[in-house]
């Protein structure tokens, strides 16, 4: 069964940080495009960043770019979310996701939620003013 638990939300005031993980089986997590997505009430799930686990490629949405960095522990099967000079725009609920299949993440993985197959149950983030 595939499991994606995500875990480091909270509530931090603007400027802040705070680093999101998303631990996943080794099967999951082993050379496939693994992305993080946000959504807020009424609105779409949006693409944040994604990373490939099989090498050193990765994207970022233009809204967080500079700000947030996603990386990846190999010996732990977990990517992980490291979110600075947070804003109160960026309070959602972030969600970890995984494809079906291996490979590389392509050229828009950040494009729609549509292109993951596996989903973690969500971790909330919420950003004062």
């Amino acid at each position: 069964q595939v499991q994606l638990v995500e875990s480091g939300g909270g509530s931090v005031q603007a400027g802040g940080s705070l680093r999101l993980s998303c631990a996943a089986s080794v099967y999951t997590y082993s050379n496939n495009c693994m992305g993080w997505f946000r959504q807020t009430p009424g609105k779409e799930r949006e693409g944040v960043a994604a990373i490939y686990t099989g090498g050193i490629r990765t994207y970022y949405a233009d809204s967080v770019k500079g700000r947030f960095t996603i990386s990846q522990d190999n010996a732990k099967n977990t990517v992980y979310l490291q979110m600075n000079s947070l804003k109160p725009e960026d309070t959602a609920m972030y969600y970890c996701a995984a494809r079906a299949w291996r490979g590389s993440c392509g050229s828009s993985p950040l494009g729609s939620p549509l292109g993951y197959n596996y989903w973690g149950q969500g971790t909330q983030v919420t950003v004062s003013s």
